[in-house]
């Protein structure tokens, strides 16, 4: 598979590798819009930079960093930043146009971007955290802004790194900015509902995939893989509404109940560990046997490429709710489609957080917030409106929940390309 980018060399389940192909899917559905197509595989704009930071003991450490702007037609960038030791650039820039699509799907007015550093955090303590984050900040000061390009907390970043983000842009600039970043703390210009928002939109979508299908979601066995701030916020509300938490995995282990899990007594465990493993509630089983847990509903909320061919066959779900981004390669697509397994893909399924920075965003600008309630039933009405638009085209064209997704997407932003035309 090629790539645009001389120096991206993609296999075709890497992420921007399946990114490619899913926009190659698409295409045959875009009518007259489909030769502004090779826009979507070009990012407009790839930033790499160093990090230097001096660490605790005195000796200086490199870090590299990355912030991508993949496309601006209906607007700002907009994408969270991650650091993980895994960060590569072919997953910057596949991140930054899947939220391309996102925030197309759900009709925000904003363009595509993510950013990360290749770094283990744990490895960090508070204070090198924080240099780094600001000389990232500063490193990339350049391209971002509340009008231009606005992160916000991804894998391994949180509150409290959108603070140190939003005071150095403020610094730098000589004023207040609290719209550069989004998912900060409430007192700082944050939204109530942020934290949670992702989770909650993973299991709006999922609500209402399941009552399109027939399947109550009382007594209905849900597994989770990543338990982080999606997957566990989406696993209390399935719990809430009767569902059975029968399988977690995250970093520190797998574990399983078919009875399901008391989500009372895991949530402190994972609050005190950072992770689910020496929860005394369920069995603990091998990483790999995951795949094979009995369930109806699977929900891979940890990171990009997790379903291959393999696992494909092996689910027994007949729904997955996609809380990660990019969990599921397009060999494996395929497979599930075949096999009658209903897939919600990540471009509309986890789309609630980005949802939520966009009420973040705008209430920063007014300087007049709203209640948790009001934000949640507006991001509710944008989730279940914009489910039911993607949902009647998959049933008109015949085409799988993803590829209507990025149909309904790609129109919206190949028609503000062609509206704003080429310049100059």
């Amino acid at each position: 598979m090629s790539s645009p980018l001389s120096f991206v060399h993609p296999t075709a389940d890497s992420p921007w590798g399946t990114y490619l192909s899913q926009v190659d899917r698409v295409m045959p559905y875009l009518g007259h819009l489909a030769r502004w197509g090779e826009t979507l595989k070009r990012p407009k704009r790839t930033l790499i930079v160093d990090i230097p930071i001096e660490l605790d003991d005195g000796t200086v450490a490199h870090f590299e960093g990355y912030r991508v702007q993949h496309n601006m037609s209906r607007g700002p960038g907009k994408g969270g930043v991650r650091y993980h030791p895994d960060v590569t650039l072919e997953e910057v820039m596949a991140l930054s146009a899947w939220m391309t699509v996102k925030t197309a799907a759900v009709n925000l007015p904003y363009g595509g971007a993510k950013g990360g550093i290749r770094v283990d955090p744990s490895k960090l303590s508070m204070k090198e955290l924080e240099r780094m984050t600001r000389r990232y900040t500063s490193e990339i000061g350049i391209i971002i802004g509340p009008q231009q390009d606005i992160p916000a907390p991804d894998v391994n970043t949180n509150g409290q790194i959108m603070a140190w983000m939003m005071d150095t842009y403020s610094m730098n600039v000589g004023g207040t900015a609290t719209g550069v970043v989004t998912g900060k703390p409430i007192h700082l210009g944050g939204s109530l509902g942020r934290v949670k928002a992702t989770g909650r939109g993973v299991f709006v979508t999922g609500r209402e995939a399941a009552r399109r299908i027939g399947m109550p979601l009382d007594g209905a066995r849900v597994a989770v893989q990543g338990f982080g701030n999606v997957g566990s916020s989406a696993a209390e509300l399935f719990a809430q509404a009767g569902a059975k938490i029968v399988a977690v995995q995250d970093h520190t282990g797998t574990i399983v109940n078919s009875n399901g899990m008391d989500l009372a007594e895991l949530m402190p465990v994972l609050k005190r560990d950072g992770g689910v493993g020496n929860f005394k509630g369920a069995e603990r089983i091998d990483n790999e046997a995951f795949w094979d847990v009995k369930c109806d509903i699977l929900i891979p909320a940890a990171l990009e490429g997790q379903i291959d061919a393999k696992r494909a066959e092996r689910i027994t779900a007949k729904l997955v709710l996609e809380g990660a981004n990019g969990p599921t390669v397009p060999s494996a697509d395929d497979i599930l489609a075949d096999r009658g397994v209903l897939v919600v893909p990540d471009v509309i399924c986890n789309a609630g957080g980005v949802t939520v920075s966009y009420f973040e965003w705008v209430q920063d600008f007014s300087s007049f917030f709203w209640s948790e309630d009001e934000i949640n039933v507006r991001l509710d009405k944008i989730m279940v409106d914009a489910l039911k638009k993607i949902w009647d085209t998959a049933d008109r064209h015949k085409i799988s929940l993803r590829t209507a997704t990025f149909a309904v997407a790609c129109e919206r932003i190949l028609m503000a390309r062609e509206e704003r035309g080429l310049y100059p």
